[in-house]
């Protein structure tokens, strides 16, 4: 199976779940700058949010381009990480709406870590369906920045029961860690130009 309808769906799901996000933005309630202030925690959490669900698609879209092979396996992997993606709106406006209270903080990290989980098991799975000597397994190599975020997000959802902002600390750390353009896959397509022929 080819890996265009898997793309399209996820690219779609990925783009309602941004726009979802932007609406539940709220305007200011007077025209002064002063005004705009009492929006920026949904400001914050949006820029946050935003960037993770970037971050995804990116690192998605490069998985894919190396792609031999799509099973049932992946697909239904692929629709668990899209699931844990999808409640980032619901999170979001949760730690917005209370003003990073301990509780929603800890459960908007749970949910970003639910999605590195699901990552990493759509990546195990991809690499299982192409078989021996995988174009992804050998791109990735030991995937150390995929290792170490869980172990941050963790310790960030620990955090919160000393403090939220130890858990916001957190989850902006792996933002920033994974803001670093991942070239992993470039690389390996530029040393074997043949795999994108064959891949998608």
């Amino acid at each position: 199976m080819r890996t265009q309808r898997l793309e399209a769906f996820s690219d779609g799901v990925l783009a309602i779940i941004v726009t979802v996000m932007v609406l539940e933005l709220h305007a200011p309630e007077g025209p002064h700058l002063s005004d705009l202030m009492h929006s920026a925690t949904g400001l914050l959490t949006y820029l946050l949010s935003f960037i993770y669900v970037g971050i995804y698609w990116n690192n998605h879209h490069h998985m894919f381009q190396i792609v031999r092979r799509v099973s049932g396996r992946v697909l239904w992997a692929n629709l668990a990480l899209l699931f844990c993606l999808s409640l980032t709106p619901f999170t979001t406006a949760w730690m917005d709406d209370t003003r990073f209270a301990r509780t929603p903080v800890m459960v908007y990290g749970v949910d970003l870590l639910l999605c590195a989980i699901t990552y990493f098991v759509l990546q195990t799975v991809v690499i299982r369906a192409d078989g021996k000597n995988s174009p992804l397994a050998e791109a990735l190599g030991a995937d150390r920045k995929g290792r170490m975020s869980p172990v941050i997000y963790l310790l960030g959802i620990l955090g919160c029961l000393v403090s939220p902002w130890v858990g916001i600390v957190a989850y902006v750390v792996v933002a920033v860690i994974w803001l670093v353009p991942d070239t992993r896959v470039e690389r390996y397509l530029e040393a074997h130009p043949d795999v994108a022929d064959t891949a998608g």
